[in-house]
């Protein structure tokens, strides 16, 4: 069963995405100063142990809940469940997402990797997915991917009634035509993370969703 946000509740702006870090203490302090503008934060980490990964999700959240900023959790239900965060994003092939609903509860935040097909998100969505993802629209150097997705897809999938998230190269100069198509959240790692001033960069995104051309 679908259980998608409540349309006063549905978000709207940055979804950040960390970066690969084996320093928790360095990782709480990139991220702390970003929480402000940042609707959801994915924690995120590919290279990292299950003992790390548990140790950061489990400080990324503390830090989140301090300041009113749902985590999400790639890839891992049972991790999102032990540390309490507000919900898991899944890729095509990182879990069940009736399970996952299962396992967290009719209020959890469930994505769903979709990349460039309409039939993936639908299937998600009949499944329970509270949100899809669609990308990559540019090309990334985040992780390796064959699709490409178009802004027609986000068009095209407003009828499922639940947020889209745009992911995949995004930066302030090529987001705006997304979030025009019907993008709820960009979702960003590097060009925030890798940027020689983070915050600026987040308020550069930002400002996109403010361009009444957006």
């Amino acid at each position: 069963m679908n259980t998608p946000l409540s349309p006063t509740a549905r978000p709207r702006g940055l979804y950040l995405l960390t970066p690969d870090d084996a320093d928790t203490a360095r990782l709480l302090a990139r991220v702390a100063p970003l929480l402000a503008g940042t609707t959801w934060l994915q924690y995120r980490n590919k290279t990292a142990n299950d003992a790390l990964r548990r140790e950061q999700a489990h400080a990324l959240q503390a830090l989140c809940a301090g300041h009113g900023v749902p985590l999400i959790v790639n890839d891992d239900a049972a991790l999102a469940r032990d540390v309490g965060a507000a919900g898991v994003h899944l890729g095509g092939t990182d879990g069940d997402i009736g399970a996952a609903r299962a396992l967290l509860g009719p209020a959890a935040i469930i994505g769903a990797s979709c990349y460039d097909q309409l039939a993936n998100a639908e299937r998600a969505v009949a499944a329970g997915a509270s949100y899809v993802a669609f990308g990559a629209f540019f090309p990334t150097t985040t992780k390796i991917t064959s699709s490409r997705a178009e802004p027609t897809l986000l068009r095209q999938s407003a009828a499922l009634g639940v947020p889209r998230v745009a992911i995949g190269g995004l930066t302030p100069d090529n987001a705006g035509p997304l979030i025009a198509a019907g993008a709820d959240l960009v979702a960003v790692v590097s060009s925030i993370f890798a940027a020689a001033d983070p915050v600026a960069a987040q308020r550069a995104y930002l400002a996109c969703f403010q361009d009444p051309s957006a």
